[in-house]
């Protein structure tokens, strides 16, 4: 039986920091990784595949023409069952991409520091997400939507 193939995506920082903590739980998976910095990619072991794509944010939204088809060819080539993400905007897009055109499953969960709504990019994810997690039990709703799992950190 193959194993899922899974794309480990976020941003620098925290969010990059908060998918590294669920590296145990891809184990038994053939997981890659998508992150803005090679410097993500420093703790990665040598077997570990690991794409760079442009970072977007508020301050430079134009990176968004970079970071589509970035993303589109990643998606393409690796054909992932599963997108994980912890955002911010790269994340967001990967799951968009990969629930669109393949019907990957897509796990967004938010981060930690929004400890009071969920964020502009975990708000969008809820219309691509499979799974749309917060890591704050008040901001789970009976709906399941989003849903409180526990914290990362």
């Amino acid at each position: 039986m193959r194993r899922k193939r899974v794309m480990a995506v976020a941003s620098a920082g925290g969010h990059w920091v908060q998918l590294r903590r669920l590296a145990l739980a891809l184990e038994g998976t053939d997981v890659f990784y998508v992150g803005v910095s090679d410097e993500c990619a420093a703790d990665l072991s040598a077997d570990d595949a690991w794409y760079t794509v442009p970072n977007v944010t508020r301050r430079n939204a134009g990176n968004l023409l970079r970071l589509v088809p970035r993303l589109l060819s990643i998606v393409i080539r690796e054909r992932p069952n599963v997108v994980l993400t912890t955002g911010a905007a790269p994340g967001l897009v990967a799951i968009a991409i990969a629930r669109t055109l393949l019907g990957s499953k897509t796990i967004w969960i938010d981060s930690i520091a929004n400890c009071e709504r969920m964020s502009t990019s975990g708000r969008f994810a809820r219309h691509f997400a499979t799974v749309w997690l917060t890591q704050w039990p008040h901001l789970s709703k009976e709906s399941g939507r989003p849903s409180f799992w526990g914290a990362v950190l």
